[in-house]
Order: structure tokens, then sequence, then C-alpha cells
């Protein structure tokens, strides 16, 4: 359909510390956190947002946790970030850090 959008995917970056490490405690579960994201991530990554979250999800449950940020990557101009702490999980650009 002409003027539709094309469909971008994200692609996860390895975490910086081992799965077995302490700190990757996180689940990423939106069920139990509130999930919010910064206006600059919405309008960049929309729907995208989404298909990262389940992204974590189902790794969280393969390895037991994740660490508290993940990043990824995309052919857009900055990195998504998503970071978890004990009230939400957000949904931001490096540039809203």
């Amino acid at each position: 359909m002409l003027g539709t959008p094309l469909p971008h995917s994200v692609k996860l970056k390895p975490q910086e510390i081992p799965f077995d490490h302490p700190d990757s405690k996180w689940q990423f579960n939106p069920l139990t956190k509130q999930l919010v994201a910064t206006s600059a991530a919405i309008r960049l990554y929309q729907a995208d947002i989404r298909e990262a979250i389940d992204q974590l999800r189902i790794l969280a449950d393969k390895e037991g946790g994740l660490d508290y940020l993940q990043i990824f990557e995309s052919d857009r101009p900055e990195n998504l970030w998503l970071i978890e702490d004990e009230i939400a999980i957000t949904a931001l650009l490096p540039s809203d850090y």
C-alpha cells in the first residue's frame, strides 16, 4: 500500500554481564511492573517497543533473569534502551538519559 511505512525490526545487543551474574535478575515482565516510555522512544520505535519487551520476556524466562539495561539496535538514528528497576520498565533513547 502506497504511503505505508516499512516495518522495522529491532535486534538485541548482547548484555555486558554474564547471565549467571547476580545482577542478572530482572524479568522485564510488563504484567508485574508499569511499562513507561519517553515520547522520543515512542516516536522513533512505536510498536517495536512491544516486540522488544516480548523478546526480553522470553530471554529472561530462558536465562533466569537479565541485566537491568538491555539495548536494541535498528536502522534508526538511536538505539532503543529498556531499563528495569523496582518500579517500572522504561523504554527510552540514549539521548533521553
